[in-house]
């Protein structure tokens, strides 16, 4: 455990941030799961919700550096086409 009032104060600022950053992470990964239960289900409509939200919240990600721009977009491209290509 630190010492100094300064070092003490950046663990728990350190510890907020990771909880965020975490928090933002298991979003992006669970509507991408949630988008893909509801192309399974034939339900077009709350699968265009869901990408647009997984597009939002994945953008968010990449701008705060959580993920890799390239994996984000390869992630929203594969569930753009598997929403297209529904009946």
């Amino acid at each position: 455990m630190p010492n100094i009032k300064s070092s003490k104060k950046a663990v728990k600022v350190i510890a907020k941030k990771t909880d965020n950053n975490h928090e933002l992470k298991m979003r992006v990964q669970n509507l991408i799961k949630n988008c893909d239960k509801a192309i399974a289900a034939n339900n077009k409509e709350e699968a265009n919700i869901k990408l647009k939200e997984v597009q939002k919240f994945a953008d968010k990600a990449v701008s705060k550096g959580l993920m890799k721009k390239n994996t984000v977009n390869r992630e929203k491209s594969r569930l753009t086409q598997k929403v297209k290509n529904m009946k």
